[in-house]
């Protein structure tokens, strides 16, 4: 079958037309046959080297959609259902994961992730446990699914947040995919005093097509007007974007470090701020448990959301990922998915 493969040593990518077909191993097993998966801005970390993911050689890809080409004889899919994966799993035996909390647990969580650590979703099919594939209902087109994965972060995200008050200035820091998700899921939601900070006009002319209203403006606007907030969420996984903005937390604020920085990364803020405006930092770690959630938000959002054009989505063949991760990196979309 076709795959793109990265090898967690060399950390380069290369396009294959043999890679080995997947097999069921476990009664409860799913094979997968890949309808969309996307490159996420973590995997562009990963073939960058900055986070941890598998040495060996792998088929990426954790933001998986697509169709049940074969299910074990005790598994509760069938063939031919549509379905999204959820790429992270728990042990089920730590004490985080037996609180609900397997984003924190050192053996599942992101330790474990399909796409990361073992085959995913840049092939023409993947198998799963099927613990961790979810059934699309009617009305969700496979290619609204082929974004699930990345709003089930934000589903999280919104939780961890949450209260969010109707009526809260509200600042989304980076329009990439993430903070363009953010935008439709604040607008569904009822926020209107929303502006969006992104250095790219070419990235805040896709947010335009939206037509959410919002503000949109680049970060020396934000420097030259001090303009206080009550909520921001950081979607540019940059620990200096997070030094400037946190600046612009209003008092009671809350700021939502929502996008994946390097480890690296570095962030100097003042602690008495905190203290004395009663600032809350929220950190958003993957998805645990929030794709029903997530499945319920495509359903609800439909094409006045969903739609790819607007949402800044474009599809590539598994042969042009050079062309696909070339587009990301530029800028000149917001989110590459291969079309499988």
């Amino acid at each position: 079958m076709e795959a793109v493969l990265f090898n967690g040593t060399e950390l380069k990518l290369s396009y294959v037309k043999n890679y080995p077909m997947p097999k069921i191993t476990n009664d409860t097993d799913v094979i997968v046959k890949v309808a969309y998966s996307g490159i996420c801005g973590t995997d562009l970390h990963i073939i960058a080297g900055n986070f941890p993911a598998t040495k060996g050689t792998i088929a990426m890809g954790h933001e998986i959609c697509g169709v049940v080409h074969e299910a074990g004889k005790k598994s509760i899919f069938k063939k031919g259902q549509n379905v999204v994966v959820d790429p992270n799993n728990s042990c089920n035996l730590c004490d985080n994961c037996r609180k609900g909390k397997y984003q924190y647990c050192l053996v599942g969580g992101n330790n474990d992730t399909i796409g990361i650590w073992k085959d995913g979703g840049w092939a023409q099919y993947v198998v799963v446990p099927q613990f961790q594939v979810y059934a699309l209902p009617d009305g969700i087109t496979l290619e609204q699914g082929g974004v699930c994965e990345p709003y089930s972060c934000v589903a999280h995200g919104f939780d961890r947040a949450s209260p969010l008050l109707i009526g809260s200035k509200i600042l989304i820091a980076g329009a990439g995919i993430i903070g363009n998700l953010w935008v439709t899921t604040l607008h569904h939601h009822g926020h209107r005093e929303v502006t969006v900070s992104e250095m790219s006009k070419t990235r805040l002319d896709i947010v335009k097509k939206m037509d959410t209203g919002y503000r949109l403006v680049t970060p020396d606007v934000l420097a030259e007007e001090k303009q206080l907030y009550d909520v921001i969420i950081d979607c540019t996984g940059v620990g200096k974007v997070m030094e400037i903005n946190f600046n612009y937390l209003a008092t009671g604020g809350k700021y939502v470090l929502f996008g994946c920085c390097p480890a690296t990364h570095e962030a100097t803020i003042h602690p008495f701020q905190i203290y004395q405006k009663e600032l809350t930092i929220v950190g958003v770690k993957i998805n645990p448990f929030s794709f029903p959630n997530a499945i319920s938000w495509l359903k609800a959002f439909g094409d006045r959301y969903l739609n790819y054009e607007k949402l800044g989505v474009k599809t590539y063949k598994l042969s042009e990922y050079e062309q696909a991760v070339g587009d990301l990196k530029a800028g000149v979309i917001a989110k590459a998915l291969f079309k499988v």
